[in-house]
C-alpha cells in the first residue's frame, strides 16, 4: 500500500504535488480550528458547572473537617438506665443507615426495625449488646433479594440479674 502512495505522488507533476500539498494543509489548519471552536464551546458551557463544584467541594471540605472533629472528641456518656440510648450508642456507621426505626416500649424494653442489614453485621451487634447486659427478648428477620442482607424487627430488653 505504501509503494502504490510512493508511486502515486511520483506520477503527478510538481504543480500537482505543491496544490495537494496546500490542499492538505488546508484541510489539517480546517480540522484543528473546528477542535479549537468545539472545545471552546463546551468551555463556555462548562463553566458555570464548574463553579457550581467548587461551592460544592468547599462544602464537602467544611464538612470533613467537620466529621473530623466530630470523631476526635470522646462519645457522649451514656446512662445505663436508659435502654434505648445505650441501645442507639451501640448502632455502627453501617447499621445506622439500616436503622428504620428505633422505639422505647418501657424503661426496660426497646423495638428496633432495620431495613436491609447485612446479616454477619446484625449478629455481631447482637453479641456486642450482650456485654450491655441486653438481649433479644423476640425478633422477626426476613432474607432479602440480595445476598447476605435481611431485614429485621427485634424487641430488646435488658437482661434480667439471676
Amino acid at each position: 500500500m505504501r509503494e502504490q502512495v510512493r508511486k502515486a505522488w511520483k506520477s503527478r507533476t510538481p504543480r500537482e504535488r505543491v496544490a495537494l500539498a496546500a490542499l492538505g494543509a488546508v484541510l489539517t489548519a480546517a480540522f484543528f480550528v473546528s477542535l479549537i471552536q468545539a472545545a471552546t464551546h463546551a468551555r463556555s458551557r462548562l463553566r458555570p458547572s464548574v463553579t457550581a463544584l467548587r461551592v460544592q467541594l468547599a462544602r464537602l471540605d467544611q464538612q470533613a473537617s467537620e466529621i473530623e472533629r466530630l470523631r476526635a472528641s470522646p462519645p457522649p456518656a451514656v446512662s445505663q438506665s436508659d435502654l434505648r440510648a445505650l441501645v442507639q450508642a451501640q448502632i455502627g456507621a453501617e447499621l445506622s443507615r439500616a436503622l428504620v426505626r428505633i422505639d422505647a416500649r418501657s424503661p426496660d424494653e426497646v423495638e428496633v426495625a432495620f431495613g436491609a442489614v447485612p446479616f454477619d453485621k446484625w449478629l455481631g451487634w447482637v453479641a456486642g449488646l450482650k456485654g450491655q447486659q441486653v438481649r433479644v427478648a423476640s425478633s422477626r428477620i426476613e432474607a432479602l433479594t440480595s445476598p447476605g442482607l435481611v431485614s429485621v424487627r427485634a424487641t430488646l430488653v435488658r437482661a434480667k440479674p439471676r
